[in-house]
């Protein structure tokens, strides 16, 4: 038997050989498993008082485990163990064969950075358009995977990139930061509705390893449970899971939100299909008046909106009212996981959302961590339900709508301060020209649709900014400039063929572009040619204030 041992698998040419194909046999040899872990460190002389942690910071990696153990063994005990530049410097070294020049080390930065990683997000965080052979370069390192959505590090590797970055060059991590952060943002807010959930996966597992999120998030467990709508069969469970957990005055009232809004319970089950957690997100607005009553959770959320000063007719509040998970009740679970997945996939899909509101048990545990997500705990709003205290998160969309909210999360976190205000940290989402074009036509073509309006990333720039001088942006800012937009064609008797084909066929809305140049009596050839040059120079109207600001002779109605 011969083996040979490498960083790299075998290339093709030895699978391929007629000689050694059947011969060969590659094995990759993966982590210890926690049990060989185990019986590693008891061979190093280390007391099992420390095994635990040791296994969890190095995720059992091998290498990792033995620097680890080793450094434990000449500090004599457990202190900034996984802190250490040193170590840091030492498990770098180690992983990468070779020293990375600029371009590859920011890619490894953001790579370790993003739960996963393709192209696209490469070229938005080195702020360059080819990026082929350093995604190459990245897919060949050995601890580098290549998984059905992009490349992801192995766990320690991806700890060990980030911790040296930021001890490092502080700067440069927030730099790369916000820009993995903003591309990941836009790619959401613009997904489709089946991509979403990935999407909202991506855009939590950026905060993970900052020190300033007290974050309840189960880290192992993220993005491998996903929700599911109750049914029916549930319900005794649902109700079983309440009553073991906060006890039969809170199950009559789960009971009571299972007769009036079932189709707001998710949840999600064990292997074998029982139940394992569920949340409960309650429309208060389809709620009645008994029902707001009969939950003292749902009344003082109610009464919170009503001292704000209520909302207008088709407006939204919603209370994501339980929270249960049969192991952990409320500690970081898979259930608990799920609570910003499914609250997300609201956001995104009701641009109506006034209010959202959060009830927990045990509030004081909770109020930092809600505080540096912009969802304070509402004062006077506590409530008990058979002898527990809830405390009541909430956060005003009227005031701070979806995208500079998530903006907020990510300049609150890096800047370790839950105080900071938006109007000094959101930053206006930078947008390439090309990505700035194609957003404003979409625009065009979503005008007559508010709820697609309301995810176009044009919604952060500085042209919307501007035209919301004296509040948040929102569809109606958005709609409002693309129609200035389309006015400024009518102010040359020259662009008279322009206005009408863009007026026809977004304005008016035509079925069909060929409906469109048949009501306008020119050959389709003709239409399109006229269509395009009046996009073109709708799209220049907006990129020149995006660039340079409003202009006095701008188009205002």
């Amino acid at each position: 038997m011969t083996v040979l041992a490498g960083r790299l698998p075998p290339g093709a040419g030895w699978r391929a050989d007629a000689a050694w194909r059947d011969l060969l046999r590659v094995i990759a040899l993966r982590n210890l498993s926690p049990d060989e872990a185990r019986e590693y460190l008891r061979r190093c002389g280390l007391a099992e008082t420390v095994h635990e942690t040791l296994l969890t910071a190095s995720y059992g990696h091998p290498l990792g485990l033995s620097l680890l153990a080793d450094q434990v063994v000449r500090q004599g005990s457990l202190d900034a163990v996984r802190d250490s530049p040193d170590l840091v410097t030492t498990l770098l070294r180690r992983f990468l064969d070779t020293v990375p020049d600029a371009s590859q080390r920011e890619a490894l930065e953001a790579c370790a950075l993003a739960r996963v990683t393709t192209e696209s997000l490469l070229r938005a965080a080195l702020d360059t358009a080819d990026v082929r052979e350093t995604f190459d370069w990245l897919r060949d390192l050995s601890f580098v995977e290549a998984g059905p959505n992009g490349l992801f590090p192995h766990d320690l590797a991806r700890d060990v990139i980030d911790r040296d970055l930021r001890w490092r060059d502080p700067d440069s991590y927030q730099l790369v930061f916000r820009r993995v952060q903003a591309h990941l943002h836009r790619q959401l807010l613009t997904s489709d509705p089946d991509q979403r959930v990935q999407g909202i996966f991506d855009v939590k597992f950026v905060f993970r390893n900052l020190p300033s999120v007290v974050s309840p998030v189960d880290w192992q467990t993220w993005g491998s449970h996903l929700p599911a709508s109750a049914r029916p069969e549930h319900h005794p469970e649902i109700l079983d899971l309440v009553r073991r957990h906060e006890g039969d005055d809170s199950a009559s009232i789960a009971h009571h939100w299972l007769t009036r809004q079932p189709h707001a319970f998710v949840v999600l089950r064990h292997p074998g299909g029982s139940v394992r957690g569920f949340l409960a997100l309650i429309d208060l607005t389809e709620a009645s008046d008994q029902d707001r009553v009969a939950d003292p959770g749902a009344a003082a959320a109610w009464d919170q909106v009503q001292r704000e000063g209520g909302i207008r007719a088709g407006r939204r509040v919603n209370l994501t009212r339980f929270v249960i998970d049969d192991e952990g009740y409320q500690d970081p679970s898979p259930t608990l996981n799920t609570a910003p997945v499914v609250t997300l996939q609201l956001y995104l899909s009701a641009p109506d959302l006034a209010w959202d509101f959060l009830a927990l048990a045990e509030p004081d545990r909770w109020d930092d961590y809600f505080a540096m997500a912009d969802m304070g705990r509402v004062p006077g709003a506590d409530f008990a339900v058979g002898g527990r205290r809830y405390g009541l998160f909430g956060h005003d969309f009227r005031a701070l709508p979806l995208g500079p909210w998530m903006d907020l999360w990510a300049e609150r976190a890096l800047a370790q301060d839950p105080q900071l205000t938006p109007r000094r940290s959101v930053a206006l989402l930078v947008l390439s020209q090309p990505d700035f074009g194609d957003a404003v036509r979409q625009g065009l073509k979503d005008l007559a649709r508010p709820d697609l309006l309301a995810r176009n990333p044009l919604l952060r720039t500085r042209l919307l900014a501007d035209a919301a001088a004296d509040g948040p942006a929102d569809a109606a800012t958005l709609a409002r400039v693309l129609r200035a937009a389309v006015a400024t064609l009518t102010e040359d008797p020259r662009d008279d063929k322009q206005f009408r084909a863009v007026e026809q066929t977004y304005l008016r809305r035509t079925a069909t572009q060929e409906g469109a140049a048949a009501r306008l009596g020119l050959p389709f050839s003709t239409y399109r040619r006229h269509l395009g040059q009046g996009v073109a120079r709708i799209v220049a109207w907006c990129w020149e204030r995006e660039v340079y600001g409003p202009s006095q002779t701008d188009v205002t109605t």
